[in-house]
């Protein structure tokens, strides 16, 4: 087994156990958005982001792909990561702003705005598609293309694939896909529309880590209802 500490909680998990995973086993809740049970983790969207380490050299590592390992100081929901979660959320937004998906995420954590251009290239480069197509439906009919900005994903030289039993499989995981924010004005990245953007029990900035780490946090669903 192996000992490690979690927001100031010791925890021992078994061996080959993510991050990710030895949080969510204590309860404390990691967004992730290109993370699903039962397929490899790709680290891609890096929202899982969590701080390990002390000091000066404390850093920001990927929660659903970095192991366990003996002895080490994790913080889920310190400043630092909030700031970073923030920051990608808004890049995010820029790159797929009629994504409710991550409309939902962006009003949750607290981004108000984004200062990014806005690309509405809908994809998002998370890899779920691809890794259903490969892990779950054993096809590989699609996969990654190029690199850098040039890099998308579609079949090898944009023939259609015979093995592609058009079973929807990658639009069903797509957070692009799943459902589309049907705010009429757009270039507003974040209407709000559908979360409780007030929480009353908590002033987060007062603190360098969150103090409340409930999903869903009692007072905020008693004061929607």
């Amino acid at each position: 087994m192996i000992n490690l500490t979690i927001n100031s909680l010791n925890v021992s998990v078994e061996e080959g156990t993510t991050l990710l995973e030895a949080a969510r086993f204590l309860g404390f809740h990691i967004p992730t958005l290109c993370y699903m049970d039962g397929l490899s983790p790709y680290g891609a969207c890096r929202l899982c982001v969590v701080e390990i380490g002390e000091g000066p050299k404390a850093k920001l590592v990927s929660s659903c792909t970095y192991p366990a390992e003996m002895g080490l100081n994790v913080r889920t929901a310190s400043s630092r990561v909030r700031r970073a979660r923030k920051m990608i959320l808004e890049l995010l937004l820029a790159s797929c702003p009629q994504s409710k998906t991550i409309q939902d995420l962006a009003a949750a954590h607290d981004v108000r705005q984004q200062r990014f251009k806005q690309e509405y290239e809908d994809c998002i480069l998370c890899g779920l598609c691809v890794r259903m197509c490969e892990e779950q439906m054993m096809a590989k009919a699609i996969g990654f293309r190029g690199r850098g900005e040039n890099r998308s994903i579609g079949t090898p030289f944009d023939i259609t694939s015979d093995v592609c039993r058009q079973c929807g499989g990658c639009m069903y995981v797509c957070p692009a896909c799943q459902l589309r924010c049907t705010y009429t004005e757009p270039e507003k990245a974040v209407c709000g529309g559908c979360a409780n953007l007030s929480p009353p029990c908590l002033q987060k900035e007062q603190f360098d880590d969150m103090m409340c780490y409930m999903d869903p946090c009692v007072a905020c669903e008693i004061k929607k209802d």
